[in-house]
């Protein structure tokens, strides 16, 4: 489409018709508002946007001096057209950003090409012997973490493509990844390392000379994160390729359990997150990672579908985590239980910590702060050896019954113990013959046991 040529004899364009968008028209200062509201009514309906700003560069338009006039402090006005949908007196009048949306924009802008839209295609089983197996896709999001381009996603997002147990692809599976720089055009990747604790997968281009260079994503620091925060959600939700949204860090320290039954402190956030979403970066306003998109809390009985609860996995917990993945293969606690009962350990159970006891019960006990309530120990294994004992009696509290009378774990090698998930990470890294100093509190009394670990039988998972 062109500007019709009556009016450009009429306002007298300083580039003909046909060479583009722009067109440069030289007048005096001394009648520009007169000319321009001349030149509105000349170029409705086609709603010309024009602006007299000088040496800025305005979509795709770059407004000049005039240089034959310069001497008489005359200026060139850049015309955007064809499409442009503000009138000139709404661009006179348009509201500039807020910085609470610039920084939006700057974040977006900065972090957006290291975001990348994972898909997965795999073999549908068979249904029926007469009925040939189909394919059947699916996807997430990640991001590039390091200078060696290898990206960050959900373990449960590339995991149905891999033969289980391992890293290894499923036969005829299909693990690819691609940019926003040339959107469509797809890599293919291996898994380098998995974490299925915190759900994380670091994948590995096959062909990193012909993707894009981008920089990678910084992790910041989510002990540092606050409730009430900015949150920036950049993924490819249902698809859709560099999806932005925003929000504020609902709440921190989101006890939840993670991919396999292993509490992860989720950061909570109400920036939509939908499906396709997982394993994209959760940001901050200086545009650090806190988090990787991890979950959503859904309607009961209702499809997946966002209502304003998202959960993603803190960034430190990624960077405990980086140098196992970096090195490869599957790592994590959940992969050590997997090798029992050849792993040494304690020889007692601890699904119940202090915090999941009502505070008027535990201020009716006297309960310490913080702990892992013991509720079941081995014969003969080493917990039973030092005189660690489980509940001796119940109490029915609010309709709940709840194990009391026994040991309670306080801390373990002098660190306070919150979870079953520190014990847990203490002993897998130990072998067997060496020492564990667990303190243990009992009605009112602490003391300190030193417990050597073995290969034992199980009452539970320490």
């Amino acid at each position: 489409m062109g500007i019709e040529p009556h009016l450009s004899m009429r306002v007298g364009l300083a580039n003909p018709p046909g060479q583009g968008y722009r067109y440069g028209i030289c007048m005096t200062a001394r009648n520009v508002f007169q000319r321009l509201d001349r030149l509105r009514t000349l170029l409705l309906p086609t709603e010309l946007l024009i602006r007299a700003v000088q040496f800025h560069r305005l979509g795709g338009g770059l407004v000049t001096r005039c240089p034959r006039c310069a001497g008489f402090g005359l200026t060139v006005l850049t015309v955007l057209g064809f499409g442009a949908a503000t009138s000139l007196s709404g661009a006179q009048n348009a509201p500039a950003l807020t910085p609470d949306e610039e920084n939006t924009v700057e974040v977006v802008r900065e972090s957006g090409p290291a975001v990348v839209a994972v898909r997965v295609e795999v073999e549908a089983p068979q249904q029926l012997p007469w009925v040939q197996p189909g394919r059947r896709e699916g996807g997430g999001s990640g991001f590039v973490i390091d200078g060696e381009g290898r990206i960050i996603t959900n373990y449960h997002v590339v995991s149905p493509a891999l033969e289980s147990g391992t890293l290894d692809l499923l036969p005829g599976a299909v693990l690819t990844v691609s940019f926003l720089e040339g959107e469509g055009e797809e890599h293919s990747v291996r898994v380098q390392g998995a974490n299925p604790d915190f759900d994380l997968a670091l994948l590995e281009l096959l062909g990193p000379e012909v993707a894009p260079t981008v920089t990678p994503l910084p992790l910041g620091d989510s002990d540092g994160v606050e409730a009430g925060q900015k949150t920036i959600a950049i993924g490819s939700p249902f698809g859709l390729h560099t999806s932005v949204t925003a929000g504020i860090v609902s709440a921190i320290e989101r006890e939840r359990p993670g991919l396999v039954g292993i509490e992860i402190p989720f950061i909570q956030t109400d920036a939509a997150i939908n499906p396709g979403n997982s394993g994209g970066p959760l940001l901050n306003s200086r545009g650090e990672v806190i988090g990787i998109n991890n979950a959503i809390l859904a309607s009961p009985g209702g499809a997946p579908a966002f209502v304003g609860v998202g959960f993603a996995v803190p960034s430190n917990l990624l960077r405990e985590s980086l140098g196992a993945l970096v090195e490869g293969g599957l790592s994590g606690i959940a992969v050590a239980v997997a090798e029992l009962p050849d792993r040494p350990r304690l020889g007692l159970t601890v699904p119940l910590t202090v915090e999941d006891y009502p505070p008027a019960l535990r201020e009716r006990l006297g309960l310490p702060g913080t702990g892992l309530i013991v509720t079941n120990v081995s014969p003969g294994s080493p917990a039973d050896e030092v005189g660690i004992e489980g509940p001796v009696e119940v109490a029915a509290f609010e309709g709940q019954i709840y194990p009391i009378g026994g040991d309670i774990l306080t801390e373990v090698e002098g660190e306070p113990l919150r979870t079953a998930l520190d014990l847990q990470r203490v002993v897998l890294e130990r072998d067997a013959g060496d020492e564990v100093t667990l303190t243990v509190w009992r009605d009112g009394e602490e003391r300190t046991v030193d417990v050597v670990l073995e290969v034992v039988g199980s009452p539970g998972s320490r």
